[in-house]
This record gives C-alpha cells, structure tokens and sequence, in this order.
C-alpha cells in the first residue's frame, strides 16, 4: 500500500515537473509573452534546475535545449523510478534494457508534448466560444497559433466555422491512442518479458 502511494506521488511530482519544462520551451519555441502571470509561473517553477543547466548547456540556434534536456531527465527518472519500485532488477539489465528505458522515457516526453497541444487547443477553442478575453488566452494563441495556422493551410473554414482546431484534436488523439501508447506499452512488455 506504502509502494502505491509512492508511486503515485513520483508520478504526479515527476510528472507535473516534466509538464513544466516542456511548456517552458514550448514557450520559448512559440514566442510567448513571459510578462503573464502563467508564463512568470512556469519561470519561477522550472528556475531551480534551468538556470544551472544552462551555464554547462548552450542553446543551439535559440532553442534552449537545456530546458527539453530536463523534461527528458525528470521523465527518464520517473521511468526509472517506477520500475525500481516495481520490482525490476536495474542493477544487473543489460543495455538493451537501458536502451528500451531511454526510448520509454524518449516517448513519455513525445506523448506529454502533444497532450500539452491538444489541451491547449481544446482549451483556447472552448475560451473562444465562453470568454475569449480571459488572461490566458493570449498565451494558448501563442502556443497554439504555429499548429493552426499551418492547417488552416489546408483545411478551409466551413460556414465561417474554423475547423483547424477539430481536425488537430482528432490527429493527436488517433496518433496517442495508436502509435505511442502501443509502441509504449510494448517497450514496456519487453521490460517485463
């Protein structure tokens, strides 16, 4: 009962860490405003570990790699973590083993990166609809506008009804639910098998 509760809160710390340095560079990569309350938020949380790694890893081409570099390790933590508290013999695994828990931990950030997307376009699509002038909103279309407006490309507007952020949650949802929670789970299976 101790060894669920454990895992439980690894999950929801490690796991709300990772979801903080990914939308501090997703922030970043989209140009953000960092003058929002939201985004001084995401700052202040991801301070701690961002500024230290930066003096030993550079940005490349203004992207921080850094901050992707922390989601990575927090999300391999986690992984590592869970399967320690699991039972799984780390000590004596081959490396094959480390390889499959690096691309477990590789497509944890994948699927939290998209799953960051498809919140924040659902979010800014119901905010559009009940209160388009919220304090957030600024933010979602600056997170969400490079995604949107590439499909707007493509898929015109029916009755005046933009219908870019339909056909994104769709293409999220199918590529979460058929590609990287199977390759996941199946990485995962190998783990245990």
């Amino acid at each position: 009962m101790l060894n669920n509760a454990i895992i439980f809160l690894l999950q929801a710390v490690l796991g709300l860490l990772t979801i903080a340095f990914l939308l501090r560079f997703y922030f970043q990569l989209t140009k953000v405003s960092f003058q929002n309350q939201a985004a001084q938020m995401i700052v202040s949380l991801t301070n701690f570990a961002v500024k230290p790694l930066r003096r030993i890893v550079p940005s490349l081409r203004k992207l921080d790699i850094s901050t992707l570099m922390l989601a990575y390790l927090t999300q391999l933590i986690l992984t590592v973590s869970l399967l320690w508290l699991k039972g799984f013999p780390l000590l004596i695994a081959d490396n094959q083993i480390w390889l499959v828990i690096l691309g477990v931990s590789l497509i944890g950030v994948v699927s939290l990166s998209l799953s960051i997307f498809l919140y924040a376009v659902l979010l800014q699509a119901i905010l559009s609809w009940v209160n388009p002038h919220t304090p957030i909103a600024p933010i979602l279309n600056s997170l969400t506008y490079p995604i949107l407006n590439f499909l707007r490309k493509y898929i015109p507007p029916a009755a005046n009804f933009d219908l870019s952020p339909l056909v994104f949650i769709l293409a999220a949802q199918l590529l979460l639910t058929t590609v990287l929670i199977p390759l996941e789970n199946n990485l995962l299976s190998t783990l245990v098998n």
